[in-house]
């Protein structure tokens, strides 16, 4: 059972359960995508023509990472082999040519907080440029993100942030991700 319903109000208001968020959450995806698919924006399946754009998308997500290291990424997702050995897709949103951003989801063997006995989709990246926030495409983005880990047989999507990434924590609540460990990870090199 999935703690985020206790005290969610639907829109029209009074309180919902889970199963009752859940058509809310599916209205509001259905209403955003049609926007989206009805404008001048489309959620589509990342190409080959897509790489220069997508390397300053993701340079600007992941600045610590090369140039040369995302290129090999972004060909490999785009040519059907990832870095991964489960699978991993890429879907942007465009509009008239000009990427405003992307989202990569995986299938991931297990997630904190998920059913350890099925694997689960994984959000690996979301970001929409800065210029388009507030319009409904990382909505969007996510919402494709699902309906691929569904199509895959999951019945649960995870991601992943920074703690001290606020704008990102809040994101994933507005689309109704529920934080369920904060950690700190550790490594020792072994000579």
């Amino acid at each position: 059972m999935r703690s985020i319903g206790v005290g969610w109000l639907d829109p029209e208001g009074g309180n919902v359960n889970d199963r009752a968020l859940d058509e809310i959450l599916r209205r509001q995806t259905a209403r955003c995508l049609q926007v989206m698919n009805g404008g001048s924006v489309r959620i589509r399946p990342a190409s080959a023509e897509d790489e220069p754009q997508l390397l300053q998308l993701r340079q600007a997500l992941w600045p610590e990472t090369s140039a040369a290291d995302h290129l090999s990424d972004i060909r490999g997702l785009l040519s059907g082999k990832p870095r991964s050995t489960l699978p991993l897709v890429i879907y942007v949103a465009e509009d008239r040519g000009v990427l405003l951003g992307f989202v990569e989801v995986g299938l991931r063997s297990h997630a904190d907080g998920c059913d350890p006995s099925r694997p689960c989709g994984f959000v690996e990246g979301w970001y929409v440029r800065p210029e388009d926030g507030g319009r409904g495409i990382g909505r969007a983005l996510v919402a494709r993100a699902e309906q691929w880990a569904r199509e895959q047989g999951c019945t649960e999507l995870a991601s992943d942030t920074w703690a001290d990434n606020e704008a990102s924590i809040e994101a994933h609540k507005a689309l109704a991700f529920e934080v369920v460990d904060i950690c700190v990870n550790f490594r020792k090199r072994l000579a």
